[in-house]
């Protein structure tokens, strides 16, 4: 039998989740303490004296004088395959009443990030289904992508609509659930069932009705769930939603611990709370597996004020940021990135060669069209210049199929079809209606007569001159159907409108 080190102090004082034990004369951050009868709690802090504990699981009311007891040994979460469909809290433990889960190993919370040597080029393509993000914010697998707005932007159905597109495409998600309600979450789980995502997806939760601890804890959870499937050769994407709370967690921790409070009473390492766990998203070497990790981190903004204290930390630690606007989300435009805002570090060299060659006029063309928007309230055919009115046409057009429904993913082969059809001008003389009929409709009328195009595109990702031949046919047989049924509308209409004309004059 190994020998085993303890070692036991007595509980000093209690201040709602932190614990202050005498007697530990050897202990490390992140160390695992017991107080007997399941409750347990993790060392984030000490000095000569005394020791501070997190409590984040409870099974008994704690009192002044009880005994605590440690083991030489990190606070470890478990993981394993059979997490993949459940709801847990950060303890491992299912909140989904299915019964429990079957765990494969244990890993560490606070696990250290891979080193540089270990870490490849991020190079391949982390598709999210969302137009805007897709053409103009490429992002790759490995990456950090912040997620940041106001309230009530669709912060959460970037996070989740990603999540709807990595639908067999071999990625496992993983949902982080920090301080949010417990309706917020369960609007998120019935989507999950009613799409199937819980085939391929987990989520961890720790509610606004949870101990700071809890949600403290819960990222580094997530992070850890993530790293046994990414160490395994897996691809892995993970939302945090979202930091703002967990922050907010954090403080209240480390005003309870009686630390300095800094900038908005922060503490002075509120920065590498985030860059240590940030930095765990990788893309591995092919030495350690050749895995992937994603996190799209959300931060929630303050009437738009980009330089609060937590956002700015965030921007200067991820690979890039997707900035929600308010006032384009009040004028209709969904997802409402404000494209001026957002930038994407990694750059084009993720995206597929056949969107990167479409794709290099769209920010420009839509950029230059919001600001003709802000400077003048003319229409559009009334423009002295030809040459202007035309820039706002192609602007009008690329605002349009930019416009996307939450929950309705687009495959990357479908935005090939669209944007190949704006960058060469088939589809410029259509009205908006058309627009929206062709964007909803193209796909589907592909799909049915012209299925190879579409596994061609996916399995060559460049545009052919055999691609473009056939993606030519297929506007130009779409859109005579397409004016065949407007005639067809139009003959029914006039028709039904002759009919009442006739039953009024009798």
């Amino acid at each position: 039998m190994p020998l085993q080190y303890k070692e036991y102090g007595v509980v000093k004082k209690i201040r709602g989740c932190i614990v202050t034990i005498e007697g530990l004369e050897n202990c490390i951050n992140g160390q695992l303490v017991k107080f007997g009868f399941g409750t347990e709690g993790v060392i984030i802090g000490f000095n000569e004296d005394e020791t501070h504990a997190l409590i984040v699981k409870e099974k008994e009311t704690l009192r002044t004088g009880s005994q605590a007891m440690t083991v030489l040994e990190p606070f470890n979460t478990p993981v394993g395959e059979k997490f993949v469909g459940r709801v847990v809290n950060v303890l491992g433990e299912p909140l989904d009443n299915l019964g429990s889960i079957e765990v494969d190993e244990y890993r560490p919370i606070f696990a250290e990030a891979p080193s540089v040597l270990e870490r490849d080029i991020i190079k391949e393509t982390f598709e999210t289904g969302i137009k805007i993000i897709d053409t103009m914010l490429p992002i790759g697998r490995g990456q950090r992508q912040l997620v940041l707005g106001d309230r009530m932007t669709g912060k959460t159905t970037i996070c989740t609509d990603a999540i709807l597109n990595q639908k067999g495409k071999g990625v496992i998600c993983i949902y982080c659930c920090i301080g949010k309600s417990k309706s917020a979450l369960d609007r998120v789980v019935n989507l999950f069932k009613e799409r199937d995502v819980f085939e391929y997806s987990l989520i961890v939760a720790a509610l606004a009705g949870t101990s700071p601890g809890q949600q403290y804890l819960a990222p580094y959870v997530a992070c850890s769930l993530g790293e046994y499937f990414m160490y395994k050769g897996g691809h892995v994407f993970i939302a945090f939603d979202d930091f703002t709370r967990h922050a907010w967690a954090y403080r209240e921790i480390s005003l309870l611990l009686n630390r300095p409070p800094g900038r908005e009473s922060y503490p002075g390492d509120i920065f590498y709370l985030h860059s240590r766990m940030i930095e765990r998203a990788a893309k591995l070497s092919k030495e350690k597996g050749g895995g992937t990790m994603t996190f799209f981190p959300v931060i929630e903004t303050l009437e738009g004020d980009l330089t609060g204290y937590i956002p700015t930390n965030l921007v200067s630690m991820t690979d890039g940021q997707i900035y929600l606007s308010a006032p384009l989300f009040g004028e209709g435009f969904r997802p409402a990135i404000d494209l001026g805002l957002s930038v994407s570090r990694v750059g084009n060299k993720v995206m597929w060669p056949a969107l990167r060659k479409l794709s290099g006029s769209l920010r420009l063309d839509f950029l230059q069209y919001r600001e003709r928007l802000k400077v003048s309230t003319l229409k559009v055919g009334s423009y002295e210049s030809e040459e202007a009115a035309a820039e706002m046409r192609s602007g009008e057009i690329v605002t349009e199929l930019l416009k996307q429904d939450k929950e309705s993913p687009v495959p990357m082969e479908e935005q090939v079809i669209l944007f190949y059809g704006f960058s060469k001008k088939l589809i410029h003389e259509l009205e908006k209606e058309e627009i929206v009929k062709l964007k909803r409709d193209i796909f589907k009328f592909v799909q049915r007569k012209y299925p190879g195009l579409i596994k061609e595109i996916r399995e060559k990702k460049i545009l052919t001159e055999e691609i473009e031949k056939q993606i030519r046919q297929v506007y130009t047989e779409f859109i005579e159907l397409l004016r065949e049924k407007e005639e067809e509308n139009l003959g029914e209409r006039k028709e039904k409108v002759g009919e009442e004309a006739l039953a009024g004059k009798k």
